[in-house]
């Protein structure tokens, strides 16, 4: 009897088979109302029309290796064209002797950014370590020391150019977007009204515009015989605009933080340098995580906008490799390969940040 009572009792208390597991989810996911039913259906009926010709083009279809000659427009997808150009879209203009070069300065600034990745690094000598990391770079593109051959900057191009310019404008733009932020807020008329007068004046014009202006009017201004780098103007003015954007995020972070937080941060003593690096900042930066990775994915795309002012990025050599009549007619593979080259990069910011904020939340009620 009492086996009975136990199997009985668990029989009872079992939910039925369409309530849980794979079944119970379709159930109260996909088809708990009619319209949920009705829109469901439709979304499968256009998968089923949409991916099987995909596959068959992206996948059965499709040539990996060899001439263009061997791929047939409308037929299956050409990836051909990735190792038949892989290494201008990647390298550009660099010559191909030193090419080696390009590659290990790409793979010295992705590892630094990997390495500051970890929250028990964030000291005074990290700052060395991205300091040190950018000299080795240069070196490593420019050559003329160390036996290595002299590189003209107008030959970088490609991925190496836009690691470069994005690794570099957000590194430099994060730390004075926050300094702007501060400035804003200064109770000092005349640092608060040139942080002003600088935050809107960038963010009032299109990036577009000061690239151009960097590339074209400033030199106007610069003493005769006087040059600066293209690639560096084109730096300093990517820097300058995702600084801006920064300063804006940042500001509303401070803005909401409590007053009582400044208030027990004078009470302990501290001075204004001390209250916002232990007290403030920390906490306010934590705030607007989701916003200004925002900012520095836009700021990371946004470097393919340096083709207008003839630099040679990721996007650029791509469309140059389809001046070739031999690839010209493969555009959607090439842009393709350039896209996902993008949202490898952009996925994996985003999902550092959404770590990030989990750390920095954790232990904290909500």
């Amino acid at each position: 009897m009492k086996n009975e009572a136990q199997t009985f009792k668990t029989n009872v208390l079992r939910p039925p088979v369409t309530e849980t597991g794979v079944i119970g989810w379709l159930k109260s996911n996909l088809f708990n109302t009619p319209l949920n039913t009705v829109l469901t259906i439709l979304i499968l009926l256009a998968f089923y029309q949409l991916i099987p010709p995909v596959i068959k083009w992206a996948f059965i279809d499709s040539v990996w290796f060899g001439p263009s000659s061997g791929c047939q427009p409308g037929e299956g997808a050409c990836w051909a064209y990735i190792p038949a150009n892989i290494r201008f879209v990647i390298f550009g203009l660099f010559p191909a002797e030193e090419q080696w070069r390009g590659l290990l300065a790409m793979l010295i600034m992705v590892g630094t950014v990997v390495y500051s990745g970890n929250r028990d690094r964030w000291k005074l000598s990290l700052a060395y370590v991205w300091f040190g990391s950018i000299i080795v770079v240069a070196i490593l593109l420019l050559g003329g020391i160390l036996g290595l051959a002299p590189v003209e900057s107008t030959q970088w191009g490609g991925l190496l150019l836009t690691l470069m310019l994005s690794v570099v404008g957000m590194t430099a733009a994060y730390p004075l977007g926050v300094v702007l932020a501060l400035a804003r807020r200064s109770q000092m008329p005349t640092i608060r009204t040139i942080a002003v007068v600088y935050i809107e004046m960038i963010r009032g014009v299109p990036l577009i515009s000061m690239l151009f202006m960097s590339a074209v009017m400033f030199p106007l201004f610069l003493p005769e015989g006087v040059t600066i780098n293209k690639i560096f103007r084109a730096q300093v003015a990517i820097i300058m605009f995702t600084a801006a954007y920064i300063a804006e995020v940042v500001r509303g972070g401070l803005q909401a933080m409590p007053k009582g937080q400044y208030e027990a941060a004078e009470s302990m003593g501290l001075n204004y340098f001390q209250m916002m690096r232990l007290v403030i900042l920390p906490q306010a930066l934590k705030i607007v995580i989701p916003p200004t990775v925002g900012i520095l994915v836009s700021a990371f795309k946004d470097t393919s906008l340096v083709a207008i002012i003839s630099l040679y990025d990721l996007l650029k050599t791509c469309q140059s490799t389809l001046s070739d009549p031999r690839w010209m007619a493969f555009s959607t593979e090439a842009f393709i390969f350039i896209a996902m080259i993008y949202f490898v990069f952009c996925y994996a910011m985003s999902s550092y940040s959404r770590r990030l904020e989990q750390e920095l939340s954790a232990g904290q009620s909500h």
